[in-house]
């Protein structure tokens, strides 16, 4: 039986629930505290049990998982920090956390996870990075990436790099939804159904995802095959290459690590 119990159940927190009642069904115990009582209602129609305050979310379970904003920490976790443990697995899914900060803020042992998942995550097409901290077993460790492998899948990063994976994995779903606008208004400028666009598009990253992951063909091979000589290809990335687009992404990417230097508690 598997104790685990969450502080927020906003659209995260629920998508995280549902994936362990999907992959544990009754091996798994289920607590959750949230302010929004409306959200606890519907959770208890799926077996979850309501806590009556954070601490008590401690008390219950072994692996506790907080899914709420990096905002909110300063305020909850005094709130827990009686009730943690040495026995508790604290999870955290908020950018700019660290293990430091948790410790600091609840016991100097504490055992903690430090996690940074994105939104494809809600459809089970999640990209999750995971750290382990320096108290937490490699058992413990090895459940909650089970947990986040239920919706996608799970890689372990060092804790070093933690704010660095949030370009690549945490806010690039943003980054590639900008991409697609572009794609979706030149087809509407030519005169081209947006909706008919967006879908063509979106099935084309899709299918690129999966030459990337399963062609067993680099980048440049895979960019080499669709382009042939002279074509049409080949002058799309000219605009490309003279927009300097990786030295874009390149500084999207550093934009965003500083951004979570900054936030990083």
């Amino acid at each position: 039986m598997i104790k685990v119990g969450f502080i927020g159940t906003g659209n995260m927190g629920g998508a995280i629930i549902r994936g362990i009642i999907s992959q544990y069904g009754e091996n798994a115990e289920i607590w959750a505290y949230d302010p929004d009582t409306a959200k606890l209602s519907e959770l208890e129609k799926l077996g979850v049990n309501a806590a009556s305050a954070e601490a008590e979310v401690c008390e219950k379970c072994k692996y506790v998982f907080l899914a709420i904003k990096p905002q909110m920490f300063d305020a909850v976790l005094p709130k827990l920090a009686p009730s943690v443990t040495e026995d508790n697995v604290i999870v955290s899914i908020a950018a700019g956390i660290t293990e430091e900060y948790i410790a600091k803020m609840t016991i100097p042992n504490v055992r903690a996870v430090i996690v940074m998942p994105n939104t494809p995550f809600l459809l089970g097409e999640g990209a999750t990075a995971l750290a382990k901290g320096k108290f937490t077993s490699d058992r413990e460790f090895g459940v909650v990436m089970d947990i986040f492998s239920t919706g996608g899948i799970a890689k372990v990063v060092p804790m070093d790099k933690m704010k660095e994976i949030i370009a690549i994995n945490g806010s690039s779903p943003a980054f590639i939804y900008l991409y697609a606008k572009g794609f979706v208004q030149y087809a509407e400028s030519v005169g081209i159904d947006g909706q008919t666009a967006l879908e063509l598009f979106a099935k084309s990253l899709i299918g690129s995802a999966k030459m990337l992951t399963d062609s067993g063909k680099s980048v440049d091979e895979l960019i080499k095959m669709v382009s042939s000589p002279g074509g049409t290809t080949l002058a799309g990335l000219d605009g490309l290459y003279e927009g300097r687009l990786t030295d874009v992404v390149a500084d999207c990417c550093r934009r965003c690590t500083k951004r979570a230097y900054e936030l990083s508690k």
